[in-house]
Order: structure tokens, then C-alpha cells, then sequence
């Protein structure tokens, strides 16, 4: 089989312009062009696109989520397959990347899971998106949408934006490629059959109640375990329809730029023999718990690996999913290291984790939601700056009079992801 492939055309500004093309590291937005077309989904009122820079005194919220960019040169049609078109297999052939733009999502507030991104200030320092050159939608819904069809809404709005943004990668030159190899599982055991073999667990939250990923265009929420290859995950098979709280949700940015795939991929045989990933929906019930571990662990059972590493999505209930296959592969011999992030009051001597195991003995924590921090006054915010109070980390007072917030990280976006993307990290003691 031929290698997946991604090429990053690297985006250093962003402009609008008379039409969508990238030229000498600058990305230009017809903006109007693109507001007009969102427009056409007689569900949306009205779009205004808006563009956001690092280092600019700009905040943006409540954001929704963020989407990079894309577009398939070959091998599919859809950079989110299963959402515009056929579920057609990801990994495969050719995709390109508006590396350095980001697609963000804002508007009314859908659920008070909801965060903030500021793109200069002590806050710009907990969130990767400050660092990009971001098209931020705000959408204004028509009247009447309840809240599950205001958040499709907004969330196909932000997909196609992506998409449409992506084409301009199309035909350009790029400046990194990226090749991922395709092979059958026997190959992939057999092309390093000295190291230790590795599966990665990612676990997607599918609680309903706005909480939830979508696997090739399906809600989660009707899915077992699904086996992928790295490629698969980088390429748009999962998107982002959680309102979960922003610090620790996966965005669909976050799904298609995964760290620990990254990391696995780059480490494939030189220090351990990455075979794949088992993406692994997150319920509400205790049931429903017990089914999505016990078939996890049938399905590692099968790959024989020496080390799985999981990590969580959301934070609270999806602590049980994490504690409970921790344990069950625990106890077959099969070495495991939890990823997670932490609620443990602001001054960091409470339980960071609603639940715990013996088993769960190697842990890797992306730092603590309930740290508080100041945030200065922006000259222009994008959005609805009254949802501060009301968003998670954020309380009665958090917006102050003079346009500054006092609030916990856990209201910016992604500033905890339990992938690992953002600057705050674990030191062991």
C-alpha cells in the first residue's frame, strides 16, 4: 500500500482579500465570499468573518470550536469524510494543510461549556491558538434553533469553512511533507519485531447533552471501539461536536494535529513499534462503561501489545472509562500510562481526579483547570464578552468593569488538553 501523505503550506500572515489564495506566506480571505456562501444554509441568519492575529489585542469568545484548514488532493473528496460526502476510508493518499490558519467558531452561546481564546497577554500563553492566524466566524443562527440543531449548525458552518479555506492549499508549493506508512497489521508487527509493541487508546467523549465527537460523519454516541491507523486519525475522521469544558476538550484541531500520534509515529521504530490506534467512545452509564472497556480490552487482547497508553477526554464521568480499562489491562500484564489533566482546587491540594485505581500507577497530568489568572483588557473582542461570567471557569463577577477577567484556565480553550498540546506539562517531584 502507498504511504499517506500530508503536505503544510506554512501560512506566516493573514489578510482579506478579493479572492481565497495563498501567496508569499500570506494566506488572503474573500471574506464576503466566504460569509456568503455559509449563508446559504437557511438555518444561519448571518456570518461575520473576522480575522484574528497573534500578538493582536483581540479576544474571541465563546468559542465553539477550531478547525485547521484542509483539502484531499487525492485519495477522497472530503478533508472530513462521512460529513460533506461518502464515509470514504482517511489515511489515504495526499491531503493538504493551511499549516499555521485555524477556523474558529463563536457566536450566541449554545452551552456554558464554552471557552476563550486572547490573542496577546498572560492568556495567550495557556492556548496554541493564540499562536495562529485565525478566521473566526460569528454565527448568528436564525430564531427558534433549540440547542443540539444551534450547535450542528454551528459546527457543519465551521467544517465548511475549513474546507473552502483549504482548496487555496491546493495548488501551492509546500514547504513540509509528511509520509506515514500504510501497511497490514502482520507488516506493521513484523517491521520492528524487536521493540516494544505500543497501541494507543484515545478516548472521545459521546455523553450526549452536547457532548460529543463524530466518527466518519456518526455520532459517537453509536459507536463500540473503532480500530484506526494513525493516518486515519490525522485526516479528519473525527470531529469535534463537544461543548465539554475548554480546557480539556479535544477540539477537531486537536483530532487532526494528535500529539501522542505524532509522537508514536516519529519514535516507530527506533524505540518501539507503534501499531495503531483504538479510538474508544466515552458514555454516561455504568453499562455502557463496562461495554465500551470490556470490548477495548478484547480488542487489544488481540494485538498483543507490551504498552498502551490512553488518554481521556472531558474530565469527571469520563474519569470512571479511564480508571476502569486501566485496571482491566492492568491486571492482563499489559502495562499501561494514563494521560489526563486535573481539577484540583486552586491551590492545587485537592483530588485532582474524580476516580482512582492502585493500578493506575504512571500519569501523565496536563496541568490543573482550577488555576485562576487575571486577564488584561482587550481593545477588541469578537463575540459575546457577557458569556464570561456564565462559561466554565468563569463566575459572577469574572468580567470586570473595566473589560478585564478574572477566571480559571479552565475557560480557555484547550489551555489543559489531555493530549499534551499545550505548554503546561507534568515535573516529576
Amino acid at each position: 500500500m502507498e504511504d499517506f501523505v500530508l503536505r503544510r503550506v506554512k501560512v506566516r500572515r493573514i489578510e482579506a482579500g478579493p479572492r481565497t489564495e495563498v501567496k508569499d506566506g500570506c494566506l488572503y480571505v474573500d471574506t464576503e465570499g466566504l460569509s456568503r456562501i455559509l449563508c446559504e444554509e437557511r438555518q444561519i441568519l448571518r456570518v461575520d468573518v473576522k480575522l484574528a492575529r497573534p500578538g493582536e489585542s483581540v479576544r474571541i469568545v465563546p468559542v465553539k470550536d477550531v478547525v485547521e484548514p484542509r483539502c484531499k488532493v487525492s485519495g477522497g473528496r472530503d478533508p472530513f469524510p462521512g460529513v460533506f460526502s461518502d464515509p470514504e476510508v482517511a489515511g489515504e493518499g495526499v491531503t493538504a494543510v493551511l499549516d499555521g490558519v485555524c477556523v474558529i467558531t463563536t457566536g450566541k452561546m449554545v452551552n456554558f461549556q464554552e471557552g476563550l481564546v486572547d490573542m496577546t497577554g498572560p492568556g495567550a500563553e495557556f492556548t496554541t491558538f493564540s499562536r495562529k492566524n485565525n478566521v473566526v466566524l460569528a454565527i448568528e443562527p436564525v430564531e427558534g434553533l433549540g440547542k443540539h440543531e444551534h450547535e450542528r449548525v454551528v459546527r457543519l458552518a465551521g467544517l465548511r469553512a475549513a474546507a473552502i479555506l483549504g482548496e487555496a492549499a491546493r495548488e501551492v508549493p509546500w514547504d513540509e511533507e509528511t509520509r506515514i506508512s500504510r501497511l497490514t497489521l502482520p507488516e506493521q508487527i513484523g517491521s520492528s519485531p524487536d521493540l516494544p509493541r505500543v497501541v494507543y487508546v484515545c478516548q472521545v467523549i459521546a455523553e450526549g447533552l452536547l457532548h460529543d465527537n463524530y466518527i466518519y460523519g456518526l455520532n459517537a454516541q453509536g459507536c463500540l471501539p473503532v480500530w484506526m491507523t494513525p493516518g486515519e486519525v490525522l485526516d479528519g475522521s473525527i470531529v469535534s461536536g463537544n461543548c465539554a469544558a475548554p480546557c480539556h476538550k479535544h477540539s477537531t484541531y486537536h483530532h487532526q494535529n494528535n500529539p501522542i500520534v505524532e509522537d508514536l509515529l516519529k519514535e516507530h521504530g527506533k524505540t518501539l513499534n507503534f501499531l495503531g490506534v483504538l479510538v474508544t467512545p466515552v458514555k454516561t452509564a455504568l453499562v455502557e462503561k463496562v461495554r465500551m472497556c470490556t470490548q477495548a480490552l478484547k480488542m487489544v487482547r488481540l494485538l498483543a501489545p507490551d504498552g498502551v497508553i490512553i488518554s481521556e477526554d472531558g474530565g469527571g464521568n469520563p474519569e470512571n472509562d479511564l480508571m476502569l480499562l486501566d485496571r482491566l489491562l492492568e491486571k492482563e500484564g499489559i502495562r499501561t500510562v494514563l494521560v489526563t489533566d486535573e481539577y484540583a482546587g486552586s491551590d492545587g491540594a485537592s483530588p485532582g481526579l474524580a476516580d482512582s485505581t492502585p493500578e493506575a500507577d504512571a500519569v501523565v497530568t496536563n496541568g490543573n483547570g482550577n488555576q485562576r489568572v487575571i486577564l488584561p483588557p482587550m481593545a477588541e473582542t469578537i463575540g459575546y464578552p457577557e458569556c464570561i461570567d456564565r462559561i466554565t471557569g468563569g463566575h459572577a463577577g469574572s468580567l470586570r468593569p473595566d473589560g478585564s477577567v478574572d477566571m480559571e484556565i479552565a475557560g480557555i480553550m484547550g489551555s489543559t488538553n489531555e493530549l499534551g498540546l499545550e505548554n503546561l506539562m507534568t515535573v516529576a517531584m
